[in-house]
């Protein structure tokens, strides 16, 4: 595999061989950026060599992925990504916006953005012939790991806090991966995942602490970028994207950081699109580090309906304040009740979103009101998961369906009022 040449810590710039190292760096724990070879990539690979596959998955851009051909054709793992991007006047409209999009994860296999990341380790995991891929989650990268593993006939097991929703457990149970509540939050499933992983020889999935889970969601950066080119060419006047995602552990944002800093390393990118990370109040340390102008990630007791980015301590959180201030972004912060206005807003455009998939919406409404956003500004807001996830939280953005008599006159009664 002559383009991955090895590994870089984000930390100190130390760097490592493919074989030398895992997970972080040893020398401070600090998460490691694969390191492509980009003038090997770009010797053999084309923006036009990219643009005219056939295959709508990530897998188009396997050139830029640090893993090779994973085979399994005709089955959900080569239906990660290519997810739709919707442009919506009913969403733009009441925000004073010319332009906006909205692209959409919950069209992946297992209906979640976490698709990309558990695809993208579960090659990796077969090419190091890794029997078992161990992951801690709330529910979608956990089931997404199941929904890959299954797809191709690897062993998955899956720590999840005993309070995710129900149905993202039933998701890991009929992908037939080995589920295990821990009774405790996601920062205990997640440490306990580690240990696990050292004491049987699992291969660790975790968000942020696998390098390869970065590469998988920097393959959202490709498909946005790839869709913006096309989409400038028939609108030429459209300025620099502004890009909204919603953040927990800060893999997500600090992975598609990273795809769009492998563009513009091989010349493909004109422009850095900017990058607004969007969090719950109730789980914000990468924002209060934002807010504060340093990269010191305070861990907080993290509370929030927005299960899938409620995280005490941020694995991510270092690339993740990078992702927004070195794009000339930044990070916002909305409530609970905001966010359920969003699940709401955009269910009106035809767009089902669990509570951490709105979230980053939610944050547009702020940054629009607050002047981060204007009306010329062309806007795209990722949906990280579909609000099937979590009907519990789906409920509470909506009012109760009226229950009548099966009869005309009930009906009569009812719209009158």
């Amino acid at each position: 595999m002559d383009k991955f040449l090895g590994y870089r810590c984000s930390l100190c710039q130390c760097e490592y061989a493919p074989t030398q190292v895992q997970y972080t760096c040893p020398a401070d724990g600090g998460n490691l950026d694969v390191v492509l070879d980009i003038e090997h990539i770009r010797r053999f690979v084309s923006p036009e060599v990219i643009f005219n596959q056939s295959e709508a998955s990530i897998w188009r851009y396997l050139p830029l992925l640090p893993v090779d051909e994973p085979g399994f054709e005709g089955t959900p793992f080569r239906r990660v990504g290519w997810t739709p991007v919707f442009e919506s006047a009913r969403l733009a409209r009441p925000l004073g916006l010319s332009t906006l999009w909205v692209k959409d994860e919950s069209r992946n296999p297992t209906a979640s953005f976490k698709d990309r990341a558990s695809a993208v380790v579960v090659a990796r995991a077969r090419e190091i012939q890794a029997e078992v891929v161990v992951t801690a989650s709330t529910g979608n990268a956990g089931a997404a790991l199941a929904g890959m593993a299954a797809a191709v006939g690897h062993q998955a097991v899956i720590f999840a806090p005993k309070t995710a929703p129900a149905a993202k457990v039933a998701q890991l149970l009929v992908f037939g991966a080995q589920v295990i509540l821990v009774d405790g939050n996601y920062d205990s499933a997640f440490d306990l995942t580690i240990q696990a992983a050292q004491e049987f020889g699992w291969y660790c999935r975790n968000t942020g602490y696998n390098p390869f889970t970065a590469e998988g969601k920097k393959t959202a950066a490709f498909e946005i970028w790839e869709w913006w080119e096309k989409t400038r060419r028939q609108r030429p006047d459209l300025k620099r994207l502004n890009v909204f995602v919603s953040v927990g552990d800060g893999n997500i944002i600090s992975g598609i950081h990273k795809g769009f800093k492998d563009l513009l390393a091989l010349g493909w990118l004109d422009q850095m699109p900017r990058i607004f990370g969007v969090q719950s109040t109730g789980s914000a340390a990468i924002y209060n580090a934002f807010q504060a102008g340093n990269e010191q990630i305070i861990p907080v007791a993290a509370n929030t309906l927005a299960d899938s980015i409620s995280v005490d301590l941020p694995r991510d959180g270092v690339r993740a304040v990078r992702a927004a201030r070195e794009s000339g972004g930044c990070y916002l912060a909305v409530e609970d009740e905001q966010i359920l206005q969003a699940i709401a807003a955009l269910g009106q455009a035809g767009i089902f979103a669990e509570p951490a998939g709105a979230t980053s919406f939610a944050g547009l409404v702020q940054a629009v009101q607050r002047g981060f956003i204007n009306q010329e500004d062309a806007v795209l807001v990722l949906n990280t998961g579909s609000g099937l996830k979590d009907v519990k939280a789906a409920m509470q953005a909506v009012s109760e369906a009226p229950i009548i008599e099966p009869s005309l006159q009930a009906l009569k009664k009812h719209l009158s009022q």
